[in-house]
């Protein structure tokens, strides 16, 4: 159930779940029924462009309750964790001051992580360290790159996937100007949080999620989503900043310059959709849980029938903090 310091700091629910597990659906009825506000936290989902390959809220769901954070950064900017937490936390308060819930929704650790824990003051990289680190990655290659970094930071390592370029760049120039490893800095991160945490996390069966991962790219696929793609192309955005690497848009730029055929396409993102999954879901898993064992799990895909045990949770924590 509840998670945080104490009874009489502000409440917040947070909802997590990976893509596609009926977070959004839940979060909807939940806010309806409590006077709440969704405040997004999903990193891709606060740009502007790609309303369908993100599955941002429907505009009639968005009528149906407050939606904070959603489509309100242009693509050609760059969202960072702490960026994102300054947003939430304004939000938060706008929620409190008016008498409603704050509900933060998405499936981004990074930035739950944030919000609940602070963020870790790294001293700021010298140029010449981080043109040094991109450099060496090029040089190397993905694989040998992340075994050099694995030989003087074996945390950091442990963490990151060989293809996660501007994670382990970070890593490496991170301990190459400080001689300290990025993750004992994340460590030094104060939760100083003047909010009270209730956390409900939508883990349903694989097969299942796999099966809703599936569906929605179709979805997307049919509703526009080469259009939008097509569309955020023709901006001519630097290929480095975050909504170029939204799922789905590598793939279908590729369909677009006649490169795969579409169900290829299809096929190429669906897989891609359930690999982020996976990985959501043992962050949640790993890295959530294991600090909130109060959690609400709910381990099937969100229905109506889940409702009463969800609502007397939150009712519960709103009256009692705990």
């Amino acid at each position: 159930m509840a998670a945080g310091k104490n009874a009489t700091a502000r409440p917040v629910v947070v909802i997590a779940g990976p893509t596609a597990s009926g977070k959004s659906g839940l979060s909807l009825d939940a806010a309806e029924a409590l006077d709440g506000v969704i405040i997004n936290a999903d990193s891709m989902q606060i740009y502007h462009e790609l309303s369908i390959l993100t599955a941002r809220p429907r505009k009639a769901d968005q009528a149906r309750v407050p939606h904070r954070l959603y489509g309100v950064l242009s693509g050609s900017e760059q969202c960072s964790a702490g960026r994102w937490r300054a947003l939430a936390i304004a939000e938060i308060d706008a929620c409190h001051a008016a008498g409603q819930l704050p509900m933060v929704v998405g499936g981004t650790g990074l930035y739950l992580r944030a919000l609940e824990k602070g963020l870790a003051s790294v001293p700021d990289i010298p140029a010449v360290a981080r043109v040094a680190a991109e450099a060496l990655y090029r040089e190397l290659g993905g694989l040998a790159f992340h075994a050099a970094l694995a030989a003087r930071d074996p945390v950091m390592a442990a963490r990151l996937r060989p293809t996660d370029r501007q994670r382990l760049v970070r890593a490496w120039e991170v301990f190459d100007a400080t001689g300290r490893s990025l993750a004992d800095w994340q460590s030094d991160g104060i939760d100083d949080s003047p909010y009270r945490f209730d956390h409900i996390v939508c883990l349903p069966p694989r097969a299942a999620l796999y099966a809703a991962c599936d569906a929605r790219v179709t979805a997307m696929i049919d509703a526009g989503a080469v259009d939008e793609v097509r569309a955020l192309v023709a901006k001519n955005l630097n290929p480095a900043l975050p909504v170029m690497k939204a799922l789905g848009v590598l793939e279908i730029r590729r369909y677009l310059g006649g490169e795969i055929p579409l169900q290829a396409t299809k096929t190429a993102i669906r897989q891609k959709t359930r690999n982020y999954a996976k990985r959501q879901m043992t962050w949640l898993r790993t890295q959530l849980l294991p600090d909130h064992p109060d959690a609400v799990i709910i381990d099937e895909q969100y229905s109506e029938s889940l409702r009463p045990r969800i609502f007397r949770n939150i009712r519960q924590f709103l009256l009692t903090g705990c």
